[in-house]
């Protein structure tokens, strides 16, 4: 895990930087099962709170050193992030050349300190969804919690104010209406999570279900 953070911290700082090119586009970008749309369809529990940025905030806890709530002038005072990824739904469907703006969670990392005892997080969300995943999956040079899609910021619908990105999963394994990040000593399965879905969720070899559900 030590190499892989490594060269995915690097990764992050040469975005940050300025000095990484935007990466050469794969042919076979689309994961199996995938179909390419381009109209950001909305998924959700069909709960969508309405939160102002006035209200909203972000606590980080667990075992950190440093736990933290932030309001939405001290969660964008932190240094801002940008990055293009793709998007992909367990539902089917991809959208490639996401535009992200916001906070990477590098950033927030730095900001808490998590313990050595940190191995995975749990996200919630103001709509009262849960989900979980591995330390190792959201240290990464392209998760964000992100206030902005292309140029924009984030409706409602698609999760604003901020939301949790992590490309390299299916999607649902981000929350919308981010409001907590919690990191744990071990795994504690999430809303879609004990209802059968994977605990790991890797697009590429179509990681949709548990083999148990």
């Amino acid at each position: 895990m030590k190499e892989k953070y490594i060269a995915a911290k690097e990764r992050w700082a040469a975005k940050q930087a300025g000095k990484m090119a935007p990466p050469k586009r794969s042919e076979e970008r689309l994961p199996p099962g995938q179909r390419e749309v381009t109209n950001f369809p909305v998924l959700d529990m069909g709960i969508h709170p309405e939160v102002t940025r006035a209200d909203w905030r972000l606590t980080v806890r667990g075992h950190v050193e440093n736990p933290v709530t932030l309001g939405w002038e001290e969660f964008m005072a932190l240094e801002q992030f940008r990055d293009t990824s793709d998007f992909h739904c367990v539902t089917t469907w991809s959208q490639f050349d996401m535009e992200w703006e916001g906070v990477s969670f590098f950033t927030l990392a730095e900001l808490v300190r998590p313990r050595d005892s940190a191995t995975h997080i749990f996200f919630k969300g103001y709509d009262g969804y849960s989900v979980n995943t591995t330390l190792d999956a959201v240290m990464d040079d392209d998760t964000v919690v992100a206030h902005t899609w292309a140029g924009a910021p984030l409706t409602v619908e698609h999760g604003g104010p901020a939301r949790v990105i992590i490309p390299k999963l299916y999607a649902w394994k981000g929350a919308k209406w981010v409001k907590e990040i919690i990191f744990l000593d071990r795994d504690i399965l999430g809303f879609w999570e004990v209802r059968g879905y994977s605990n790991t969720a890797d697009p590429w070899t179509e990681d949709r279900f548990a083999a148990n559900a």
